[in-house]
């Protein structure tokens, strides 16, 4: 059955090509339906994937984490007693990120799937609601209350992803993981329980030490400028103001009408630095610091903040609380005086 949908499925992309070269349909529309194709191609392959084999007492909980900041999480809680594996490395955007064929082969072949949600891994979302047909796909976010979320102006139906960066809140995806993982593997309840015990209790002492951290920034220059609006979590929770270029997705590009508004305030306001994204290109940021400078205020780039990936490995931001201090860190040392 897989075998003739693959067959199908490449039978449709000749047909595109086919149209595409002919000139008998616009390019514009070819590409559209190009995408929605494959797409559907994905789940198709998503649907027949081979059963699992049925795990035998004491095996490891075979688990998939899709960013890695949930791999990073899942790994303090599950220790030794899983088998995981992150489908995206160091530096790699959610937002854009594609499931390859071999992404869905192994998503198939795992006990349990820890993703964002929130539309976070968006062109994911397809694969993983096929998916939960045959293996457990849960939202590391599922247990946050509602009324916690952020929802942007223009696009209420759809709340901000970025959680993590309020520490408090990713402590619910800590819960959240070690009470799926009991339920998967009650016999190793008891040390995932320890596990998430003594991560949370971790979690609350970064908590307050971020707090006490940006406390060293005057309050008129607490204004945090990035590529994309990543951070408005961690502006609500430290009491510090946000701007993004872009939207919460990175999918968008910022205007000119973007930059030159929030240049003016840069300018207006004298914010003494601006950040880049490992994950987001840094065209955006040097374009708005030089429509600053014409506007007569000398704005400096303060450091690189990793938002929807962690750093890579044997590096200070290799793990979820090493992120968040060096990005705090990064930030009060450039706009403190």
């Amino acid at each position: 059955m897989r075998k003739d949908l693959q067959q199908h499925f490449l039978l449709v992309l000749q047909d595109l090509h086919f149209l595409k070269t002919s000139h008998q349909m616009p390019r514009q529309l070819v590409h559209r339906y190009l995408k929605f194709c494959l797409a559907i191609g994905l789940v198709f392959l998503a649907g027949c994937a081979p059963p699992r084999a049925n795990r035998t007492p004491g095996q490891p909980l075979r688990v998939i984490a899709t960013t890695s900041i949930i791999t990073d999480t899942v790994r303090q809680v599950g220790g030794d007693r899983i088998q995981l594996r992150g489908l995206m490395g160091p530096g790699v955007d959610p937002h854009l990120y594609k499931a390859s064929e071999g992404d869905v082969q192994r998503l198939a072949e795992a006990d349990i799937v820890f993703y964002n949600g929130l539309h976070l891994e968006a062109k994911l979302t397809d694969v993983f609601e096929k998916m939960g047909r045959h293996v457990r796909a849960v939202p590391v976010t599922r247990d946050i209350p509602r009324e916690r979320l952020i929802y942007p102006s223009d696009a209420e139906e759809a709340p901000d992803p970025h959680v993590w960066f309020d520490v408090q809140l990713w402590k619910f995806a800590v819960q959240t993981i070690r009470d799926v993982l009991c339920e998967a593997d009650p016999e190793s309840s008891a040390v995932f329980a320890q596990n998430a015990s003594r991560y949370l209790s971790e979690l609350e002492a970064l908590d307050a030490w971020v707090r006490n951290e940006i406390e060293a920034i005057p309050k008129d220059q607490r204004v945090l400028i990035t590529a994309h609006d990543a951070f408005n979590y961690f502006g609500r929770a430290y009491d510090i103001e946000v701007r993004g270029l872009q939207g919460i997705s990175t999918v968008a590009e910022a205007g000119t009408a973007d930059v030159e508004q929030l240049a003016r305030l840069i300018a207006q306001r004298r914010i003494r630095a601006i950040f880049v994204e490992t994950s987001v290109p840094v065209r955006t940021i040097q374009a708005m610091r030089q429509t600053v400078r014409a506007l007569g205020w000398n704005v400096e780039i303060g450091g690189e903040l990793f938002s929807d990936a962690l750093g890579s490995p044997n590096t200070p931001a290799a793990s979820y609380v090493g992120m968040v201090r060096y990005n705090v860190e990064t930030i009060v040392r450039a706009l403190k005086p």
